[in-house]
């Protein structure tokens, strides 16, 4: 028998085969489905001394405060919600695509609000030493960092070269307004990022945290027409009914939320999901996946899981 019709023939013979064990390639699960199959240890629960509520009208904004990036900021505006400082006053810009904002309306030059035994003046916390903290880096490149990644439960820059790591600006970053001078806040103007992320805000002011739930309740205010989205008619701004510390807060009411950890390999997989997205409808994966394009999921915890 000639060697090419003996090939043919054993080609012929095993094609059977090789579509059947094609056809038994584990399928790539998808986000869901690997969030669907997590165990409890994969989730944490959000610790009351670092959570925020902020109260609208509308609902509950939750807010993760960030101690490991920031705790002179953390600490006062720990104090500042403890003593009810935000109470009754307003979100007082909305600019698109860009940031939302609140705090004391006073125009520049009238008085305001006592800080009570808040501080007054803080340093700048652009930026920490890297050494301590346990960093998770992206496998994909990043135009505003040498690397990117997760940590303390936060989307994170890091320089390896120059021994320092901080905070990104993601869509639902809160930072710490501030003016000239790079010392010159004191935690009581705040903002959060509802638009495409600004990442040359890096290391150019502090970040205090992050919204973990309620983001639709910022994202959709209207508007503001004055410079820089302000609202230039009093009776446009949103009012706060209190801004509070969840340790403050009866336990009853307070949300159940616990946030993926992202030190581990499910979170790794859940990257890995979204960054080469094989769901049917996707033709083609992308290889690559921008760190602020990657949410870090939140739950109620399942009544079996409930401590």
């Amino acid at each position: 028998m000639r060697p090419a019709l003996l090939a043919l023939l054993v080609a012929a013979a095993l094609s059977p085969s090789l579509a059947v064990a094609a056809d038994e390639t584990p399928k790539p699960k998808t986000t869901q489905e690997l969030l669907d199959a997590s165990q409890p240890s994969d989730w944490r629960t959000l610790d009351p001394a670092d959570t925020l509520y902020l109260e609208l009208a509308s609902g509950r904004v939750v807010v993760e405060l960030a101690p490991d990036f920031a705790p002179e900021h953390v600490g006062n505006i720990r104090t500042l919600a403890h003593e009810g400082y935000w109470d009754g006053m307003s979100i007082n810009r909305s600019q698109d695509n860009f940031v939302v904002q609140w705090g004391d309306p006073a125009e520049e030059g009238q008085p305001r609000k006592s800080l009570g035994s808040a501080k007054t003046q803080l340093p700048a916390e652009f930026e920490r030493p890297a050494a301590g903290l346990d960093f998770h880096a992206l496998p994909d490149k990043d135009g505003w960092a040498p690397q990117v990644g997760f940590a303390a439960g936060f989307p994170a820059a890091r320089d390896p070269a120059g021994g320092k790591a901080w905070m990104a600006h993601c869509y639902g970053a809160v930072g710490a307004g501030r003016g000239m001078a790079a010392d010159s806040s004191d935690g009581t103007e705040l903002y959060v990022v509802d638009g495409q992320s600004p990442r040359q805000l890096d290391r150019n002011i502090t970040l205090v945290g992050r919204v973990v739930d309620g983001m639709e309740l910022l994202s959709v205010l209207p508007r503001g027409t004055g410079p820089l989205g302000f609202y230039e008619d009093a009776a446009q701004r949103v009012p706060i009914e209190a801004i509070r510390l969840a340790t403050d807060v009866p336990e009853a009411e307070r949300p159940k939320l616990q946030v993926l950890r992202t030190d581990t390999p499910l979170f790794d997989a859940v990257v890995e999901s979204r960054r080469n997205r094989r769901d049917d409808w996707y033709k083609r994966p992308a290889g690559h996946i921008d760190l602020c394009n990657i949410t870090i999921p939140t739950r109620e915890p399942p009544a079996a899981d409930a401590p």
